[in-house]
């Protein structure tokens, strides 16, 4: 609610208006207290404020009650007592709701909200993971190796493709960024699936949450983004790493601004304690710095947490807006951080602040803002103005239309799968694995074409023999018939020859027996027919016989 061009807080038991200074709101506040000592109405009204000055809100919702701003609120007597008491009709008060867009990183309860592995980086990434520094050292390795070699890391399953590839081919890249052992990366990895267990694996991805839709005016009247938190809260890890991140989008995305009638942006950090739980040093430095530079672009932070010794001094003494509801202070520790929380403000002599702080009612508060010289007011205690919205949260049908009416719904409800780290490695592996079945394939072929030339010439071995063998054979048989041809034809010159022989033989007897027989006759004709007869018979046989004798040699 704007009071003069004022931040109007609440009012002192003397009707004093407490406001915040519009150009002193960039320098960051704390909201403190403890459970049930009205903070969340106070974020309400601080939101309502800016909202209604032009300037966009971030809240985180963990309890489900910040919704409700999407409502107006419900006239009551109590409400009527309040308005009256405080002037409120007057200063134009009316029951309105505000308008809100919701968003959920697992988009449940609201626009679906993702950012990517690169966007987020190794050391808020590290500290999502719960790595121990050599752990953390070797992703921030693993980042700069994806970096160095165009590689995007956009969700899980490219940071878990990255890490197994890096392991396995560990000894070439021990000479450029060292050795990081089998273990570290295990163990990173295994943090990796279990935050995807988580939800992890919806909320790293496409398309990511642009920064600038968070700036986004309604009819003049700034955007209050809520974050549901309800079950986000139950890793707190990731619930405060990821609004750290937020912060880190915004300071690296907004333009140095200076110093300006009013913030660009203002976020607020509920349950602020589980940021700095176990923070090591690097991020707590980070966030001081955040913190620190963050104001030169316009955007205000707010941290709202039980108890401000929740927050490291070097943050709690950049917060110069104040307002910090009852604190109890049940054991010495407790007295000691009340006493401590009691002298960071401005001493007011018309009270005790230390007793004020341990007496403070629902709804009221010690707050201290900054002047126009930037040096903090006084402390003051006040009464917290009521909202104009609904204290109350709101129907599960109410927040689904509302989520679904948004212009941003349907430019996020879908996610995508961009080409990335684990494309490019699956890609790789499909054409290794190709490259190693060609090798394979080639290495086979070369096996059967030896096994082949071996068999060829096994082969040709075993046909040389073969014709060897043939060729001795058939020499063998050709000497045979030749052989054998001689034999035949010595046999036939020899059964010529008998048979010329025999013919010679018988011509022969014949001729011989008739000289022979004449012969003898002509000798035994001396001796009358008888002795011519058997001289012719005698001569004839002698002749024979002596021809055979010759035929014989």
């Amino acid at each position: 609610m704007i009071k003069e061009e004022q931040i109007w807080m609440g009012n002192t038991e003397q009707g004093e208006n407490i406001c915040i200074i519009p150009k002193m709101a960039n320098r960051h506040g704390l909201v403190a207290g403890a459970t049930g000592t009205g903070k969340t109405v106070t974020l309400k009204v601080m939101a309502e404020s800016f909202s209604d000055m032009g300037v966009p809100v971030f809240m985180a919702d963990v309890k489900g009650d910040i919704a409700g701003m999407m409502n107006p609120g419900i006239d009551s007597e109590d409400m009527q007592k309040r308005i009256e008491r405080f002037g409120l009709a007057e200063a134009g008060f009316s029951y309105h709701g505000y308008p809100v867009t919701f968003w959920d990183i697992f988009g449940q309860k609201g626009i679906q909200l993702r950012t990517t592995i690169s966007e987020m980086g190794p050391l808020l990434l590290a500290r999502i993971l719960n790595l121990n520094d050599l752990q953390s050292d070797i992703l921030t390795v693993i980042f700069k190796i994806a970096d160095d070699n165009n590689l995007l890391l956009i969700d899980t399953k490219d940071l878990k493709a990255l890490l197994a590839y890096v392991d396995a081919n560990a000894e070439d890249f021990v000479a450029d960024y060292g050795k990081m052992s089998s273990a570290s990366i295990g163990v990173i990895t295994r943090a990796v699936v279990a935050l995807e267990a988580e939800g992890g694996d919806v909320f790293f991805g496409e398309p990511a949450l642009n920064i600038a839709d968070w700036l986004q005016l309604d009819g003049g009247r700034g955007m209050i983004n809520i974050l549901d938190s309800s079950s986000l809260i139950n890793n707190g890890k990731l619930y405060s790493t990821f609004l750290l991140w937020m912060l880190s989008e915004l300071f690296e995305t907004l333009p140095e601004v200076g110093d300006m009638s009013k913030p660009k942006m203002v976020f607020f950090f509920d349950e602020a304690h589980l940021l700095f739980e176990d923070i090591p040093k690097a991020l707590l430095d980070k966030i001081e710095q955040v913190v620190k530079l963050i104001r030169s672009k316009g955007v205000g932070v707010y941290f709202c947490t039980q108890n401000p010794r929740d927050i490291p001094d070097g943050v709690l003494a950049q917060l110069g807006n104040k307002v910090e509801h009852g604190l109890r202070a049940y054991t010495p520790a407790d007295q000691k951080a009340v006493r401590a929380a009691a002298d960071s403000f401005r001493v007011n002599p018309d009270f005790d602040t230390y007793q004020t702080l341990l007496e403070l009612g629902t709804g009221e508060a010690v707050v201290s803002f900054l002047q126009e010289d930037g040096v903090p007011g006084i402390a003051q205690k006040v009464k917290i103005l009521p909202p104009q919205c609904s204290m109350g949260t709101v129907s599960d049908a109410e927040r689904d239309q509302k989520i679904k009416e948004s212009l941003l719904y349907s430019k996020y409800a879908n996610s995508f799968d961009p080409e990335s780290a684990y494309e490019f490695f699956v890609r790789k592996g499909l054409e290794d694995q190709q490259a190693a079945e060609e090798a394979k394939q080639a290495e086979e072929e070369a096996k059967q074409a030896e096994k082949d030339a071996k068999e060829a010439e096994k082969q040709a071995e075993k046909d040389a023999k073969e014709a060897a063998k043939k060729a001795e054979r058939e020499e063998r048989e050709k000497a045979k018939a030749a052989e054998k041809a001689e034999k035949e034809k010595a046999k036939q010159e020899e059964k010529e020859r008998k048979a010329k022989q025999q013919a010679m033989k018988t011509v022969g007897n014949s001729v011989v027996g008739t000289v022979g027989r004449e012969v003898g006759k002509q000798v035994g004709k001396n001796f009358g027919k008888f002795g011519k007869t058997l001289g012719g018979n005698v001569g004839a046989s002698l002749g024979r016989g002596l021809l055979s004798t010759l035929f014989k040699k």
